[in-house]
């Protein structure tokens, strides 16, 4: 579904890292791995995926707007998803995942409560950014609706256990909830209800998504060795390149449609791989806005940084520019829009390269639900890879809870 060309500088050979990585496939292959299995065997699956459009059909017959509430993966799932589709459609999509009270009244002001949905995703049900806003919005949408009425225009997804308070406060009122996967971490729920939810209401062939994350899946078991696999040879590098002091890596790929992906990139590099002082820091652009606020730093600052491009045949596609005639201009006038991006692409690539840095350019020829479900596994796995090199784990986040613990702390004593 994508091609992927590597060029690398590296201070040792990546046959030693990849060595490694044998008892590690094996387990995924195996689903023996009891932290990555659930992760793997949601995107292998099909038998909820009429239960997902059903529900999507329905709130896109009932309202024009959706809200989608949620932090970190919660949000960034549905979100990177829905980037594939234009964001003129209907119902309209908004992502709310910022406890911001100036974001907060900006959705209460201009929402019209009659014709909008909320779908709040939190797996604890204790998210305290979440649960705020779900309560603040509740109280919203009561005194606009009526109580029996509100309840309608809510759905939450939650993991079903005792003591949740989000299902708790669902159950008292009656709103629809939906399970959440008890043992799939936010980050890494992309292909469960969280991420495949939104994509349905924006129209999108969540079957297909599976299909292009099952076709990796498929590749893992047939590989012969690591060497054969694309993600285990990307965690070889990055492995590599990190302990020879590549520390930062970034994520560039030239298409609009791929912002979210680049976001979803971003945190679960970092959340994933971020511990006992050890990982990479991943930095989020798209081409070609971002040639014009970060290229100058890649080709002329420290030499700390692997590329990760992604690029499209643009080529002959798009408007056509019909610029004035003058010498100056001659360049552009005749040529496509794609065309523009075609060479902007070759050019980045090409001085990257030059300048010695580590580059991976991933080819698509077409960009649909089955190669973001490929491209989406692919990362995925390569997380999951590169944890194992690294000896940490990649489901965890011990760091962040002590945070959350600390705010609780601030918000009961009153001490903000």
């Amino acid at each position: 579904m994508f091609e992927c060309i590597t060029t690398h500088c590296l201070q040792q050979p990546l046959e030693e890292q990849l060595a490694k990585l044998v008892p590690k496939l094996s387990a995924l292959v195996g689903r023996t791995d009891a932290l990555a299995s659930p992760i793997l065997n949601a995107a292998a699956k099909n038998d909820d995926l009429a239960e997902i459009q059903a529900l999507a059909d329905h709130i896109r017959a009932q309202f024009k707007r959706v809200i989608v509430v949620g932090a970190g993966g919660s949000g960034l799932s549905g979100r990177t998803l829905c980037c594939l589709q234009s964001a003129f459609i209907t119902p309209a999509l908004h992502f709310l995942e910022n406890i911001d009270p100036h974001a907060m009244n900006d959705v209460m002001t201009h929402l019209n409560a009659d014709e909008t949905c909320f779908i709040v995703i939190s797996k604890s049900g204790s998210t305290v950014e979440t649960l705020s806003q779900f309560y603040v919005l509740l109280e919203h949408m009561t005194r606009a609706l009526g109580a029996k009425k509100a309840a309608e225009h809510f759905i939450i997804i939650t993991t079903p256990t005792a003591g949740n308070p989000m299902l708790e406060s669902a159950n008292e009122r009656g709103i629809h909830v939906v399970a959440h996967a008890s043992d799939i971490g936010g980050r890494f729920s992309i292909f469960t209800n969280v991420g495949l939810l939104p994509a349905a209401i924006a129209g999108l062939d969540i079957a297909a998504l599976r299909e292009g994350a099952q076709k990796v899946l498929s590749n893992m078991a047939a590989a012969t060795s690591p060497a054969d696999f694309a993600p285990a040879v990307g965690a070889a590098i990055a492995s590599a390149n990190i302990a020879a002091g590549k520390n930062i890596t970034v994520m560039l790929p030239y298409c609009e449609r791929l912002s979210g992906f680049s976001s979803w990139y971003r945190q679960i590099w970092a959340e994933s791989l971020g511990k006992n002082g050890k990982g990479s820091t991943p930095i989020r652009a798209v081409g070609t806005t971002d040639q014009h606020s970060q290229l100058q730093l890649y080709l002329d600052g420290p030499k700390d940084k692997i590329f990760h491009l992604i690029f499209q045949n643009r080529a002959g596609k798009g408007q056509k520019i019909n610029a004035p005639q003058r010498a100056d201009l001659d360049y552009i006038h005749g040529k496509t829009t794609g065309d523009i991006m075609a060479a902007e692409q070759k050019a980045t690539f090409e001085t990257l390269v030059e300048s010695g840095a580590p580059v991976r350019l991933f080819m698509l020829e077409h960009l649909g639900e089955k190669e973001m479900g490929a491209l989406l596994m692919h990362f995925i796995l390569e997380v999951m890879l590169t944890a194992h090199l690294l000896c940490i784990n990649a489901f965890d986040q011990p760091a962040v809870e002590e945070g959350k613990i600390l705010a609780r702390d601030y918000l009961l004593s009153g001490n903000l």
